[in-house]
């Protein structure tokens, strides 16, 4: 049986409603979420055994974010008590020409001063199958990129297969690091990177590309150089995301394999409620569709990208749909006509 490890911070998320504006805004809706807990709620949605692990005040709040898990079928055993905060982050929801704005508030967080040997990374790790991070992690504080790194280390130690999503935030490089310096060391033990061709360029330090996804052909010789600076990496994904507007995505996605290209037919999702948390989407599709797919990249590909299609109808950060949901989009029913 397969058991997934995700690490990363769950935050509280403060979101304006009805696309208000943070001028317009009288009160805000308190949810949870945050990038590794959102692909630990969608496995755990697909039957997959999920685990977190972060650390959390030890407080009313910490606590609520603990029942927040277990309301959504996601192990916290392994999460540590301490810090002082959580991290907080605000969403203003756009709509049509104008885009969504974050604002966070998560400096000194209980993730970001986490303290050498709050994780006991070998216990943690005992039965797990699979490893999940992500670059937010490591972007939050010198502190959090060594927790990662350790457990990095020692995933590969035990043989678990580890993914990463690149997750690039300019907003939160702000301790002296920049990615380059951090992320290559990171991805060295990574076997599965979800992202962009040209932010993983640019995390591994590398000159800048500007990828045409359009163009097939060209794409496995950038992708192959992805895999002379990664030396465990099996399967890179990337989501294509082309905005019409606030309102209208259109989603597809690629996956290379080193030796072949899958390529997703574009999807078009309209109206959107809600985008945020939808890459968590794909990743979290992607890691169900590599384990039950296990020799079927197309049909994997294509999991993830029906999945990341469906988190747009959904208000909050998390996917909630079923496999059977995922399916029945794959089966070429979009109509979303009312089950009875």
């Amino acid at each position: 049986m397969n058991k997934v490890i995700a690490f990363g911070e769950i935050m509280l998320r403060l979101s304006t409603e009805r696309h208000l504006r943070f001028s317009q805004a009288k009160f805000f809706a308190a949810t949870y979420g945050g990038g590794e807990f959102n692909v630990a709620v969608s496995l755990a949605n697909y039957g997959v055994h999920s685990e977190f692990v972060t650390r959390v005040p030890n407080n009313e709040i910490g606590a609520c974010a603990l029942k927040e898990m277990r309301k959504l079928n996601v192990g916290s055993k392994d999460v540590v008590l301490g810090g002082d905060r959580l991290g907080i982050y605000f969403l203003e929801t756009g709509a049509g020409t104008r885009g969504s704005n974050v604002v966070y508030d998560r400096a000194n967080s209980s993730i970001a001063t986490t303290e050498n040997g709050d994780f006991n990374w070998e216990e943690i790790f005992k039965g797990a199958t699979w490893f999940h991070w992500s670059g937010i992690t490591p972007a939050i504080s010198l502190s959090a990129a060594k927790a990662c790194l350790e457990a990095v280390k020692t995933a590969h130690k035990l043989g678990l297969t580890i993914s990463c999503d690149l997750n690039y935030r300019s907003k939160l490089w702000q301790y002296g690091k920049q990615p380059s310096h951090v992320m290559p060391e990171l991805l060295s033990y990574s076997h599965i990177i979800l992202g962009d061709i040209d932010t993983a360029y640019f995390m591994l330090g590398n000159p800048k590309v500007e990828p045409n996804y359009q163009n097939e052909s060209s794409l496995p010789a950038l992708y192959d150089k992805l895999f002379e600076l990664c030396p465990n990496l099996k399967t890179v994904a990337t989501t294509l995301r082309y905005s019409v507007s606030a309102s209208h995505q259109r989603i597809g996605g690629i996956i290379y394999d080193g030796k072949s290209i899958y390529n997703a037919a574009i999807k078009e999702v309209t109206p959107v409620v809600d985008r945020v948390g939808s890459g968590d989407a794909f990743m979290g599709g992607l890691i169900y569709g590599l384990l039950e797919y296990e020799n079927d990249k197309q049909k994997a590909l294509d999991f993830a990208v029906a999945a990341c299609c469906l988190k747009h109808t959904i208000s909050g950060d998390y996917n909630l749909v079923s496999v059977e949901e995922v399916e029945k989009m794959l089966s070429g029913d979009s109509s979303g006509k009312v089950s009875r």
